[in-house]
């Protein structure tokens, strides 16, 4: 086998990534009537942290969690992501959500200019631009007419403004935890994520009662905390080190392709005709932008 370069561990970090993404949205989608969307994610991120706690203890790691701050904030913008996901989950489509996410990666470019100074070159520029007209395409369901009218439902305006929020992580990653090995961000992060979910959800956690909930709700929290908090915390961490911002989450531009063949191998669902144009045009956006990485 031939090694890696820096820049390819970190493309292959961010393809694991897509595809274990696709999945939380695909098993969300089964749950999100079960259970108030803050009480999952402070089960989530509680679990998250101790799995990750029990892994330092294991290597002989010592917990960071000086400037504790930093953890609550870039915590609190996967809290966002993550409620705001389930949120939405719960009024559309996980196709239609997963192609919100998809502009995520517009929205990390921008940010990595306003904060890092990381300039984007003409064709980054015109495959985030291409990518975004894709996912737009999907939001609105391949009606010309609903784009036109600006006709975004409820749950796509949700999830907005998680996908916002998760657009900053990786720019904050890079800026505030160079410091700290990406298992110990990772459980520093979990750490200010339980703690804004669990005040967030208070009273959900109240009103929840947890003994009747259905099998399906225990197994998806085990997935979303095991592998999509803490899995992917290391992954984007791992790849925030390696990749400008813009190309860490171009790889969401996969995630509704995921969704897509999830639905069709498990459920036999296929959707509209006209939304496979959205998702070619995601796809071609994420092939302009490796492109662009081998040239460079």
């Amino acid at each position: 086998m031939f090694p890696l370069s820096s820049p390819g561990q970190g493309h292959l970090a961010m393809l694991a990534f897509s595809l274990l993404v696709s999945l939380s949205f695909f098993f969300g989608h089964f749950i999100a009537k079960d259970i108030a969307p803050g009480a999952l994610m402070t089960l989530r991120f509680g679990l998250a942290a101790f799995v990750l706690w029990v892994l330092l203890r294991v290597l002989g790691v010592t917990p960071v969690l000086t400037r504790f701050w930093r953890y609550l904030l870039i915590g609190g913008c996967m809290a966002i992501y993550f409620i705001t996901m389930f949120e939405a989950l719960a009024l559309t489509s996980a196709v239609s959500t997963a192609a919100v996410f998809t502009l995520t990666p517009l929205l990390a470019a921008g940010f990595s200019l306003l904060l890092l100074r990381q300039t984007t070159s003409a064709w980054v520029l015109s495959a985030l631009l291409i990518g975004a007209a894709g996912a737009i395409w999907v939001i609105f369901r391949a009606d010309i007419n609903a784009l036109l009218r600006f006709e975004i439902g409820p749950g796509e305006a949700i999830f907005m403004i998680g996908t916002l929020a998760h657009a900053a992580v990786p720019v904050a990653l890079r800026k505030l935890c160079n410091d700290v090995t990406p298992l110990q961000s990772s459980f520093g992060n979990s750490i200010g994520a339980l703690v804004v979910t669990t005040i967030y959800a208070a009273p959900e956690l109240l009103d929840t009662s947890f003994a009747t909930l259905p099998a399906r709700v225990w197994w998806v929290t085990a997935y979303l905390a095991i592998v999509t908090t803490a899995g992917t915390f290391l992954l984007l961490q791992f790849a925030s080190q390696r990749l400008p911002g813009s190309k860490v989450m171009a790889y969401t531009y996969l995630v509704p392709s995921w969704v897509v063949m999830w639905e069709v191998l498990s459920l036999s669902r296929w959707p509209a005709a006209a939304i496979f144009w959205g998702i070619a045009g995601t796809i071609l956006a994420l092939l302009m932008l490796l492109r662009g990485a081998a040239r460079e």
